[in-house]
């Protein structure tokens, strides 16, 4: 499973690319948060709590490495990339089921 938190502006951009990469099972969830640039100081003004988007995928350990690059290759602000344009988490998925079959997937 992949988790990417992106800038939210670079949202359909991503969802677009994974769609044409052949991955259109996507989870967008929107999150708040904050990274290592501890939010964005306007003024005397702090916003610690920042919008980002948070997208889910899931997809066979062979497509992992294709999945990331094209997310990455999105989602970066260009053209060396900036503080805020988000993270990406692997996690392993142990077993999935399809609820309106009832199967056992993976």
């Amino acid at each position: 499973m992949i988790r990417a938190i992106i800038r939210p502006e670079k949202s359909s951009k991503v969802l677009t690319a994974l769609f044409e990469a052949g991955y259109p099972a996507v989870t967008k969830i929107p999150v708040v948060g904050r990274g290592k640039q501890r939010g964005i100081k306007i003024g005397d003004i702090t916003y610690d709590e920042l919008p980002k988007e948070m997208l889910v995928v899931v997809c066979n350990d062979d497509d992992k490495e294709y999945v990331i690059k094209t997310i990455m290759d999105t989602a970066i602000t260009q053209p060396k990339g900036a503080f805020g344009d988000g993270k990406i988490f692997v996690q392993p998925i142990e077993e999935a089921y399809t609820i309106s079959r009832g199967t056992k997937e993976l």
